[in-house]
């Protein structure tokens, strides 16, 4: 009886130290995987969801706040409701997404993206963040067009991220620009935010420098079609990139305008846009707005 005893004690020991390195090893794994998700940037799951669309991959999912995710692209109805929605509506060969840009101001994150999406597309997307959770998304989108005159396209150019202790004189800088030029009109100031005319301009009309920008405008002028801006929503920015987010109207018609601009030595060195026409109210599948910003 006394080894059965002395048996039944070591059993019941080592079982106790089996369950205990058991649970170690499951808390070390929980603990494991909590550290990589803390470690993947705001940047990283924005791109990650993003590219969901086109792989099916439901991981991204879960960085959206399931309990709050505001839509403001009018064509989607609000909510994971709305983005499942598009997901189940994939066209037959699905969509195809690839970021190109991806840029970091505070709680947003904002990307420039090439998509094959109900055709082929180019894109601004800006997304809010609270507590590492997307609660918040807004974007502009047109059809891919072919090269401009100048030969570039609507997404290529430098993708080097600089200047990062200049960010906030740059976006005072392309502020200043925009609401100077392109709202009030003072084309007086405008040589002052260029260096001569080296400005490589990615808009699929206009070719490179102010000379570019000049003929298109007179072209258009030409043809009756005006372009407006009229107030200035947003703007974002990281390093020696800034975009901004605009209403206003073109050829007539209420238009959003998203611009992003390249700053180089405290001048306006490169351009890429989205213009894309608001749609009524009448066709609209939330009532979030397309420019309503947190604190506007």
């Amino acid at each position: 009886m006394k080894h059965l005893a002395i048996i039944l004690t070591l059993v019941i020991v080592l079982t106790s130290c089996k369950s205990e390195k058991q649970n170690n090893n499951t808390q070390k794994k929980e603990e494991k995987t909590m550290e990589t998700q803390v470690k993947v940037s705001n940047k990283d799951k924005v791109v990650a969801l993003l590219k969901s669309i086109e792989t099916g991959d439901k991981t991204p999912i879960t960085y959206i706040n399931p309990d709050k995710y505001i839509q403001h692209n009018l064509a989607v109805a609000d909510g994971l409701v709305g983005f499942g929605t598009i997901l189940q509506n994939a066209p037959e060969g699905g969509f195809k997404v690839n970021t190109i840009r991806a840029f970091e101001d505070g709680d947003y994150i904002f990307t420039q993206t090439d998509y094959d999406f109900f055709g082929p597309k180019i894109g601004f997307d800006v997304f809010r963040f609270e507590n590492g959770l997307i609660v918040e998304h807004w974007d502009n989108l047109i059809e891919k067009q072919p090269e401009n005159p100048s030969g570039h396209t609507q997404i290529d150019g430098t993708t080097t991220l600089t200047d990062i202790d200049k960010t906030e004189a740059n976006k005072a800088l392309v502020l200043n620009f925009v609401n100077d030029i392109l709202v009030n009109g003072k084309m007086d100031k405008l040589q002052s935010y260029f260096n001569g005319n080296n400005y490589i301009q990615h808009n699929p009309n206009i070719a490179d420098g102010l000379s570019g920008l000049g003929q298109a405008l007179e072209a258009m002028a030409k043809q009756g079609i005006h372009m407006e801006f009229d107030t200035v929503h947003k703007v974002l920015g990281q390093g020696n990139f800034v975009l901004t987010i605009s209403e206003g109207r073109f050829a007539g018609k209420p238009t959003s305008y998203y611009d992003l601009f390249r700053v180089e030595d405290g001048k306006i060195a490169e351009h890429w846009d989205v213009m894309e026409t608001i749609l009524p109210e009448t066709d609209r599948k939330n009532t979030n707005g397309k420019f309503n910003f947190p604190n506007n």
